[in-house]
């Protein structure tokens, strides 16, 4: 049975959307068959973020009822099977994203596990996402207004009877980051991924891929890595090795 996994952040710049990818090919990359879905239809980067700019049939077109969504799922090269949104703004004409809850089910079967990247904030898209999936993932930063915001997801996810997982703490590494404890105690679920701030993942973002393709052994790679042997139960131990430009640059600021 596949499992539907909601990405989540109340706040915008968390580094949504690279978790969705970059799990993604975490997951995959530990075999398993795994479909992301771009679920914020306002404003979607998840089709960006690989290079995927233009398709003939995106999630906005079966939300309409043109099509059928196991239609609109496409394989990147990366191996990621990615199920886009339209990015223009005639594409949000007539596409309710409250039908994602009865289309997504149609996934079943197609995939071991489907993560869904929601929108930002607590509109109705990102309730939409909420209503449609098993499981919750909640993406924040180590910062008090990400964390403030990601409680009242935490909280909304709960009343909607959904299982929040545990806590994915991006972007960290910073001397004025609350300490990870602090943030568990604030939002009262655990930790289940630290992921780093890294040049890595910038310079994936330029390659139109996922770090775990383009830098392996970078820090960003091997916390996607940790978090995915997590999520499906596997030991996973590897140490991260830091490239030639992370290298450089980090050089460059202790100048």
């Amino acid at each position: 049975m596949t499992r539907f996994v909601g990405i989540l952040s109340a706040k915008g710049g968390v580094g949504k959307t690279s978790s969705v990818v970059n799990l993604g090919a975490a997951l995959n990359h530990f075999g398993r068959d795994v479909i992301i879905v771009d679920g914020n239809l306002s404003t979607p980067n998840l089709g960006l973020h690989l290079g995927v700019y233009s398709v003939p049939i995106s999630l906005h077109d079966v939300l309409k009822g043109k099509n059928r969504i196991e239609e609109s799922v496409y394989m990147h090269n990366s191996g990621i099977k990615l199920l886009p949104a339209g990015i223009s703004l005639a594409d949000l004409k007539d596409a309710n994203p409250d039908k994602l809850k009865r289309i997504l089910p149609s996934l079943d079967g197609l995939a071991d596990i489907v993560l869904v990247d929601g929108a930002a904030g607590l509109g109705r898209e990102a309730l939409a996402v909420l209503n449609a999936v098993d499981d919750v993932l909640i993406i924040t930063n180590p910062e008090i207004p990400s964390i403030t915001d990601s409680l009242k997801t935490i909280k909304i996810a709960e009343r909607l009877g959904k299982a929040v997982r545990g806590i994915i703490v991006t972007r960290t590494g910073s001397e004025s980051d609350l300490a990870l404890e602090n943030v568990a105690a604030l939002l009262g679920k655990p930790i289940i991924g630290v992921i780093p701030e890294d040049d890595s993942m910038k310079s994936a973002l330029l390659k139109k891929s996922a770090v775990i393709h383009t830098d392996p052994k970078s820090r960003s790679a091997i916390a996607y890595k940790r978090l995915a042997a997590y999520l499906i139960g596997l030991k996973y131990e590897e140490e991260y090795s830091e490239g030639f430009f992370s290298s450089f640059l980090r050089r460059l600021r202790l100048k």
